[in-house]
């Protein structure tokens, strides 16, 4: 019988998630001291572990070559994938904002305002809910330039604590919505493994639940 093999990132939610399955009684010895490795297994408790980019995990996810997956919601609501999101981790609380210099707020402006943003998908559907046409303009880096140089009219950002806008004299115009770590599952998984993989759900979301505050 095949490991279940689980789709990790590296970083701050690596740590939580060897926490977690520590706690739920995975062995992750191999993971903590991991060297160059990327694939990790604990066969006692038949989990396999892969450290892999937080867009990639969905790929992963998708095609059924991990059967779960730990991502944030950003990267969930920036790409169009086919899996079912089980658990809210409640870990990584962050939002989607649109900022903007004050001046925004006055414009009456009737041109298709520019909006410069990291996650056009998402930017994209706000919009779109409220009706209004606008142009995404794609950034990879310091989004919060755009507006000051005159590239963009505003943002679509995640904001943590929004220190880095009131830095570059920029406000919170509206919240988009919450972001958090979700853990996913593949659809074909969740039929083939499904009491073996409900079981691991049960006992995340429990852990979840025990360790909110």
């Amino acid at each position: 019988m095949r490991n279940i093999r689980i789709a990790l990132t590296k970083g701050r939610l690596e740590k939580y998630a060897v926490n977690m399955f520590e706690a739920i009684g995975v062995d992750c010895t191999e993971l903590k001291d991991k060297g160059r490795k990327l694939i990790f297994k604990d066969d006692k408790s038949g989990i396999e572990f892969v450290l892999v980019k937080s867009a990639d995990v969905l790929t992963y996810v998708e095609h059924g070559v991990v059967d779960i997956g730990i991502v944030g919601k950003d990267t969930l609501m920036n790409q169009n994938k086919d899996f079912y999101e089980v658990v809210d981790l409640k870990v990584g609380k962050c939002m989607f904002a649109l900022a903007a210099l004050p001046d925004f707020l006055d414009s009456q402006s009737y041109n298709v305002k520019k909006i410069a943003t990291k996650y056009p998908t998402v930017a994209r559907n706000y919009f779109r809910n409220k009706g209004e046409d606008v142009e995404i303009i794609k950034i990879d880096g310091s989004v919060e330039l755009a507006p000051i140089l005159g590239l963009a009219d505003a943002i679509v950002d995640i904001v943590e604590t929004g220190s880095t806008l009131k830095e570059n004299g920029l406000i919170i115009v509206d919240k988009i919505c919450d972001i958090s770590a979700r853990m996913i599952v593949n659809k074909a998984s969740m039929k083939i493994r499904k009491e073996r993989i409900g079981s691991l759900i049960e006992k995340v979301q429990s852990y979840v639940d025990n360790n909110q505050g």
